[in-house]
């Protein structure tokens, strides 16, 4: 009997100010390889990034800034104020964000990743989650502590805070969509034990006894 590595890829999500991020941080430190997806659109989108053309293409030249990058505070600016703009945004960017994050995926696996998280914002919201992934994880907090911590680190007020929310799902379709569950409404010791009894059922579920011929 030998030991088959399979792909086992799990699908990191929470609403903004939910502590995400830190999820992603402490998965990583224990040995799983994370796939950000908005790192892959940030580089996208950055300075001669690949989707800057399609983007003016699509749009017009003053989505882009004078360094060549996507203008973001435009964009927001425009598919705040036009849903068909974002849908038009959506059309460019998710075909290569996905294209990207399967490749880093596999880079991952060739390095020797016991497995690999894919830390996507918008997976709810994207309907990308079954089929793609062996388990969704939601990192999850009451609204009003959502809404203190952006504050209190981005410096913008409540209702900038609550305005970004209703952009993304709601609290209750994340939870639907969820496997599983970290509750972040405590501190990072708590967080942090929440994840590595998930990292050690992870590594269980990835590495499965199989008889070769």
């Amino acid at each position: 009997m030998r030991q088959q590595v399979t792909p086992f890829t799990v699908g990191l999500t929470g609403g903004i100010g939910s502590g995400k991020s830190a999820a992603a941080d402490h998965f990583a430190r224990l040995g799983a390889a994370i796939v950000d997806s908005d790192a892959v659109s940030r580089e996208l989108t950055g300075p001669s990034g690949a989707a800057v053309q399609a983007i003016a293409s699509a749009f017009d030249a003053t989505m882009i800034a004078a360094d060549g990058a996507l203008d973001r505070a435009a964009m927001r600016r425009t598919i705040f104020a036009d849903p068909a703009a974002r849908q038009r945004l959506e059309a460019i960017l998710h075909p290569m964000i996905r294209a990207r994050c399967d490749a880093l995926d596999a880079q991952a696996r060739e390095q020797g990743a016991p497995y690999v998280i894919h830390d996507i914002p918008l997976l709810v919201e994207s309907g990308q989650g079954r089929g793609r992934f062996d388990r969704i994880v939601v990192v999850d907090c009451p609204e009003d502590v959502q809404i203190r911590r952006v504050m209190a680190r981005s410096g913008l007020d409540a209702a900038e805070v609550r305005h970004i929310m209703a952009a993304q799902a709601s609290r209750t379709q994340r939870l639907a969509a969820a496997d599983t569950v970290l509750h972040n409404d405590s501190d990072l010791e708590s967080l942090h034990r929440q994840i590595e009894t998930l990292h050690r059922e992870f590594l269980e579920a990835a590495t499965k006894p199989a008889y070769s011929g």
